[in-house]
């Protein structure tokens, strides 16, 4: 075993502070990564204040981490001492399920391992994650990053990226399609960036007329201020898919009449309590569909890596420093970031 420093939450009312905690030495199927950049996702938040009643104290956050692999077991095979490599959301599940075996981790029916907190869902032990200097992790959920410069901007499509390219993916965007994203933050701006390189035409939705102009720089094609009857009247059945990333309670009614027959709406924002009731007959009479996405299995969140790097996509973001993620924290709740924080680890020894 190895100490590692961190930065952890002790308790759900306190801020994070320093914190030392034991990393095992890596067995013949693991990589060693010491961690250079760990971009903040409300998750960790979220996990951090026990919002979602499921936290392990004491809790180290971090799911978004890209770093450079210092030593590998004898088993390895697809990385090496040197090599850039990611991790997201998840560290193991149970690989023999049927979703595991179809490439669907996320969805383990004995529940993933997350990166951190991780036996809340199925693990053996406390999982800490990427706000520490170093991370161990075995081969199969370890990610290649083929980015060549700005690694920090890289980070956060370890779950941000990924959480809008697969419902992008599953539901079959493609070039030509009309795609509605609603809300232009940590996820909704990826969403757009994404969505526009599959050759879609992208439609941002917001309730800030401030946001227009940083949309149309993204990659929006038309931006619809959401609470104008008058902007949302002309878009009336004329969705092939909608992309929901707001995290908190609001009416889908208003965004469900947009869509096509047949087509779908898909939620992957998560709000501390429920979205109001949609009113069935908007899905009934045009035979639309409300649905929800989890991130990504492994092999997806490769193939989103790679599509990104080909298309040269990295998230928007605000690098910080270890000791201000309290007060990164505060201004996340107060969507006072574009569009995403990262965490410079090297000033952790700080």
């Amino acid at each position: 075993m190895a100490e590692i420093q961190g930065y952890a939450a002790l308790d759900a009312k306190n801020p994070l502070a320093p914190y030392r905690f034991q990393r095992r030495e890596p067995s013949d199927h693991d990589v060693q990564i010491d961690i250079l950049f760990c971009g903040v996702c409300h998750s960790d938040l979220h996990t951090a204040r026990n919002e979602w009643n499921n936290t392990l104290y004491p809790s180290v956050p971090g799911h978004e981490i890209v770093g450079r692999v210092t030593a590998v077991g004898s088993g390895v095979t697809r990385f090496k001492v040197g090599d850039v490599a990611g991790v997201g959301c998840l560290v193991d599940s149970c690989r023999s399920c049927a979703s595991c075996r179809e490439g669907l981790e996320q969805y383990c029916e004995t529940g993933f391992t997350g990166t951190y907190n991780g036996s809340a869902f199925g693990g053996s032990e406390n999982t800490y994650g990427g706000y520490s200097e170093r991370i161990v992790v075995d081969e199969a959920f370890v990610l290649r990053i083929s980015h060549t410069d700005n690694l920090a901007a890289v980070a956060p499509l370890l779950c941000a990226g990924i959480t809008t390219y697969s419902p992008l993916r599953q539901w079959g965007v493609k070039a030509g399609h009309k795609v509605g994203v609603v809300g232009l933050g940590g996820l909704g701006h990826m969403a757009v960036k994404i969505a526009n390189a599959m050759g879609a035409h992208v439609v941002l939705f917001t309730t800030s007329e401030s946001k227009k102009d940083d949309a149309r720089r993204l990659g929006a094609s038309e931006v619809v201020l959401s609470k104008n009857p008058a902007e949302m009247a002309p878009h009336h059945n004329s969705f092939d898919f909608i992309l929901n990333t707001v995290a908190a309670p609001h009416d889908l009614d208003a965004y469900l009449a947009l869509l096509k027959r047949d087509a779908t709406m898909t939620l992957v924002g998560a709000p501390a309590t429920p979205h109001p009731s949609p009113n069935i007959f908007n899905l009934i009479f045009k035979r639309r569909r409300l649905a929800g996405s989890l991130i990504g299995g492994i092999a997806e969140t490769q193939e989103m890596l790679d599509f990104c790097a080909e298309h040269q996509i990295v998230s928007d973001i605000e690098m910080i420093a270890m000791g201000d993620i309290n007060q990164a924290y505060e201004r996340m709740l107060k969507s006072d970031v574009k569009y995403r924080f990262v965490i410079d680890m090297a000033t952790l020894k700080d």
